[in-house]
């Protein structure tokens, strides 16, 4: 790394270091998050920091090295996603250690770079718990951000729904879960499916799979979406 940006990473961690408080830091361990390095910085101080800092590849790579969780989540905040790389989404994927960062660089970033759909369905059938809650948050925010992408991709998604929603660890469910909630918001045939496919689900002797179908189906069902998506 070369020396100014070294001594920016630097400047950047002291700058958390200040912007840390013990509610914050507090506040991981109330949402269930574990991070083994934090500072406890509070999203919105985040937002401030990468608006001041700006778009950086180069910097959002020194600071996801240095480990620490606000650091990295800062990472995701500044990145570029056209320059994102198929190999730094695999070795970014593979850090993921709690649905934090998992979900935020999914939701901020990743959905955004050119190797998006191309890392949903390998991280979705790999074994460790975060990498397949990273291919299930990557689906869902491509389903709520990529207006141009075509049904039969999620179509696709939803037979990845089908296939993993009896892994019954927390964070794989709820991920799941919220994938299969959010291609159901994206048009009036999506919608259809996904609900039939969240009633079959609930519908289960499988306690993991019943559990998703009912959480889709209350979501799904809402009043606000079924309105929504006749107008549009």
């Amino acid at each position: 790394m070369p020396v100014d940006k070294a001594k920016q990473v630097r400047a950047t961690l002291a700058s958390l270091e200040k912007m840390s408080t013990k509610r914050d830091r507090a506040n991981l361990a109330k949402f269930g998050i574990n991070a083994t390095k934090a500072f406890g910085v509070s999203m919105a101080n985040l937002q401030v920091l990468a608006k001041r800092l700006g778009p950086s590849h180069e910097l959002a790579a020194g600071l996801w090295d240095t480990g620490w969780y606000e650091a990295r989540m800062l990472a995701s905040l500044i990145d570029e996603a056209d320059r994102v790389t198929s190999a730094q989404m695999d070795r970014w994927c593979r850090d993921f250690d709690n649905w934090g960062i998992c979900d935020t660089v999914c939701f901020k970033l990743f959905d955004r770079a050119p190797h998006a759909w191309a890392k949903v369905p390998p991280w979705c059938k790999k074994p460790q718990e975060f990498t397949r809650r990273a291919g299930f948050a990557l689906l869902a925010s491509l389903a709520g951000h990529d207006k141009s992408a075509p049904d039969a991709k999620f179509l696709d998604g939803l037979r990845l729904v089908e296939r993993h929603a009896a892994d019954d660890r927390n964070f794989v469910k709820k991920g799941v879960s919220w994938a299969l909630r959010r291609i159901g918001t994206r048009n009036v045939a999506l919608h259809r499916e996904s609900v039939a496919l969240a009633r079959r689900l609930a519908a289960s002797t499988d306690a993991s799979e019943r559990w998703i179908g009912k959480d889709a189906l209350r979501d799904l069902t809402r009043p606000l979406v079924t309105r929504r998506l006749v107008i549009s």
